[in-house]
C-alpha cells in the first residue's frame, strides 16, 4: 500500500506549495512515477486533470482569503500564481461565478474543491457460492 501513502505524500505536497511554484517533476518523484504516468492516473483516480485540481484548489483558498482577510485582490492573485488581476479574475469568475470584489461586498455562494485524500477499501468480505453451466445457445431481445 506505499502507492496509496505516495499518493497522498504528492497531494500534501500540493496543498503546501499552493502559493507558490509546484513542480510536476517532483510531485511525480514523490508519487515514484514518471510526470506522464502520475498525470494519467491522477486523472483516471480523480476524475479531473491534475493542473484543473491544482487551479480550483488555488481558487478555493483564494476565496477563503477574500472572505477572511483584508489583503488587496491582486496580492492574493499573485500569491496562488497568477500573473495578473485581470488572469485572475476570470478564472475566478469562471470557477465560482462571481467576481472576486463581489465576494467582499455581497453574500455570495462559492464553489469549494476540497483536499483530496486517497484510502483504498477492499470489499468482498462475504463468500458466495457458485455453480458454472453450461447453457445452449439463446437470443436476447429488447425494445
Amino acid at each position: 500500500m506505499d502507492w496509496i501513502k505516495n499518493l497522498n505524500e504528492s497531494i500534501n505536497y500540493i496543498e503546501e506549495n499552493l502559493h507558490g511554484e509546484i513542480s510536476y517533476e517532483t510531485i511525480s518523484k514523490i508519487a515514484g512515477c514518471s510526470v506522464y504516468n502520475f498525470q494519467r492516473m491522477f486523472s483516471y483516480i480523480a476524475d479531473k486533470p491534475l493542473s484543473e485540481y491544482i487551479r480550483n484548489r488555488r481558487l478555493t483558498m483564494a476565496a477563503f482569503d477574500l472572505l477572511n482577510s483584508t489583503e488587496r485582490i491582486i496580492d492574493i492573485s499573485l500569491k496562488y500564481g497568477y500573473e495578473s488581476q485581470d488572469s485572475f479574475t476570470r478564472a475566478f469568475k469562471k470557477f465560482h461565478g462571481v467576481l472576486p470584489s463581489s465576494v467582499r461586498n455581497e453574500t455570495v455562494q462559492l464553489k469549494s474543491c476540497p483536499k483530496l485524500s486517497f484510502q483504498i477499501s477492499i470489499k468482498g468480505e462475504n463468500h458466495m457460492n457458485y455453480q458454472i453451466e453450461q447453457w445452449p445457445e439463446f437470443r436476447v431481445m429488447g425494445v
